[in-house]
């Protein structure tokens, strides 16, 4: 079953590759139109949702799971700014000729068929779908039980526009059973690429599973630096900001590390302020030693695995540094290569830091919280990846692409030009 499914699917998408940009915006449209006109279903299948899982999922996948109207509101946003995006496909990368008559194009070309996996997340449906249309792709999307009702409501909004234009509705698919996830991670056949989302537990359990590739990112742990030159007003208004804003999401930070030299001034008022803001704080034996000298706030301990923990609530561990080097040892040892800032008044020194830390996203004067694909004006994305290799990051259209090499000739063959009369390739960028 789960195999006719993809063959469907696959077979859409080769009719999608071929289509304008205009053509795939218009069903870009009337899927934004579609899910407009479903909001009502798609929030009643989302509180049905809710509803069934509190109590039984944690805060952070509970805070994912919901989809609130202002919520869907600004999906459907990003849907429409997928399609003022460029589209990314049929893009020349290199025009060369070969010899007289002879020329290759480098072209961006679709993936293929994408198979996306979440936990929670029902508006990742949203920006995933539209991505994929935009980017000449098919999907099978497989969200967690506790957003079957969200998802699969989201899906028929989706289906019913697509069916209003020019793409196969066959190009978005819906898994709704926890089998299906295995049977999927077996199609190397269909699918081309495998984009989980979700804990790190699941990710990784998804990167062991499977011989089709994966892209994404196990781990969130995120760090602010704040340095011996920072604005201490602006720390800690980033502080509150990168920990509080969002606690669920993957790019919220997890570790606070303070230069020494400015310890015993910033502690006690980003622990205060922090404190204010219900958050949980856990602190080194340094940090310990320095507000023992300081106001009556009480803090617990922070221990070895604090530094390797993605809380994904409101805990945040401390550490004081000594100097700007142990900061970024620190972060190089502990991260996850997700997203990092410092705060700091010395260019010099931000810049040391953006070369230096191993990251895909490395910030400087601002929150770690605008990791994110939206924000970088992508429209919307699949997901971060936190590889070495591209694509890196929040990744938009320009992840979902690949390229293929066409030559077009006029009778051409290789024996031309080997042997000892060969001719030479002229190899001229055109």
């Amino acid at each position: 079953m789960l195999t006719e499914i993809a063959q469907r699917t696959r077979l859409a998408a080769q009719h999608l590759a071929s289509l304008s940009a205009e053509a795939k915006n218009t069903a870009i449209e009337s899927v934004a139109k579609s899910l407009e006109s479903h909001a009502d279903e798609i929030v009643a299948a989302n509180v049905a949702d809710c509803q069934a899982a509190e109590g039984k999922i944690g805060s952070a996948l509970y805070a994912r799971l919901k989809l609130d109207t202002t919520k869907l509101k600004g999906a459907i946003v990003g849907v429409r700014d997928v399609a003022k995006l460029a589209d990314p496909v049929g893009q020349i990368q290199i025009h060369r000729e070969l010899d007289t008559g002879l020329i290759m194009h480098r072209v961006s070309c679709p993936v293929g068929v994408l198979g996306v996996i979440f936990e929670a997340r029902p508006d990742a449906v949203i920006q995933i779908a539209s991505l994929a249309i935009k980017s000449g792709n098919g999907v099978i999307l497989k969200g967690g039980r506790e957003a079957i009702e969200s998802c699969t409501v989201l899906v028929k909004a989706i289906k019913a526009g697509l069916a209003q234009s020019e793409v196969n509705p066959d190009v978005i698919q819906i898994l709704t059973t926890r089998s299906e996830t295995t049977e999927l991670l077996k199609l190397d056949r269909y699918v081309d690429l495998i984009i989980p989302r979700g804990s790190n537990e699941f990710v990784k359990y998804v990167q062991d599973n499977t011989r089709i590739p994966v892209l994404g990112h196990a781990d969130g742990i995120c760090h602010l630096y704040i340095d011996s030159e920072a604005d201490l007003d602006q720390a800690i208004a980033i502080t509150i900001d990168a920990k509080t804003q969002y606690p669920a999401a993957c790019n919220a930070i997890e570790t606070l590390l303070v230069h020494q030299s400015i310890a015993v001034e910033f502690l006690p008022l980003i622990i205060s302020q922090l404190q204010a803001n219900r958050v949980e704080i856990r602190l080194d034996e340094l940090g310990h030693q320095i507000l023992d000298h300081q106001m009556n706030l009480t803090v617990d301990l922070a221990i070895a695995t604090d530094w390797s923990t993605e809380y994904s609530d409101l805990i945040l561990s401390i550490k004081v540094v000594p100097d700007f080097e142990s900061a970024i040892t620190h972060i190089n040892t502990y991260g996850s290569r997700h997203t990092d800032s410092i705060v700091t008044n010395n260019l010099t020194t931000a810049k040391i830091f953006i070369d230096r830390v191993d990251a895909a996203n490395v910030f400087h004067n601002c929150s770690t919280r605008f990791s994110d694909g939206f924000r970088y004006g992508f429209g919307a994305e699949v997901g971060i990846s936190t590889q070495k290799m591209p694509p890196r990051g929040p990744v938009g259209l320009e992840g979902l692409v690949t390229y293929k090499y066409q030559i077009r000739g006029d009778g051409h063959i290789a024996a031309t030009y080997t042997g000892d009369n060969a001719k030479p390739f002229t190899h001229r960028d055109l």
